[in-house]
């Protein structure tokens, strides 16, 4: 058996979206929405992976920043094969949302 590690790469709009619901996820009793226990750990360190390579859920416009990367994450926004959203520099600091997040 291969005990490699796995590399998975996510755009930052679909890593911040992703580190939110995990966020709210582990807010409520995640044994609800969980049952399997073995589960637990690789959610946690996924969660934790995602709040250290996301210095923008400390942003004070957090909010927004996460409201825009879910407009831009929706299925009717998808005009490309690519899921990482151009940038169009509109408020954005550099890499918000350009570089993938590696977990």
């Amino acid at each position: 058996m291969d005990h490699a590690p796995i590399t998975i790469e996510l755009s930052r709009d679909e890593a911040l979206v992703l580190s939110d619901w995990l966020e709210r996820v582990q807010m409520t009793n995640l044994s609800r929405l969980v049952e399997d226990e073995v589960v637990w750990a690789p959610v946690h360190r996924l969660a934790g992976t995602l709040d250290t390579a996301l210095p923008e859920i400390f942003a004070a416009d957090y909010a927004e920043r996460l409201a825009a990367a879910r407009l831009r994450l929706l299925p009717s926004n998808d005009t490309s094969t690519d899921t990482d959203s151009a940038d169009t520099g509109e408020g954005a600091d550099a890499g918000e949302h350009g570089a993938p997040a590696r977990l």
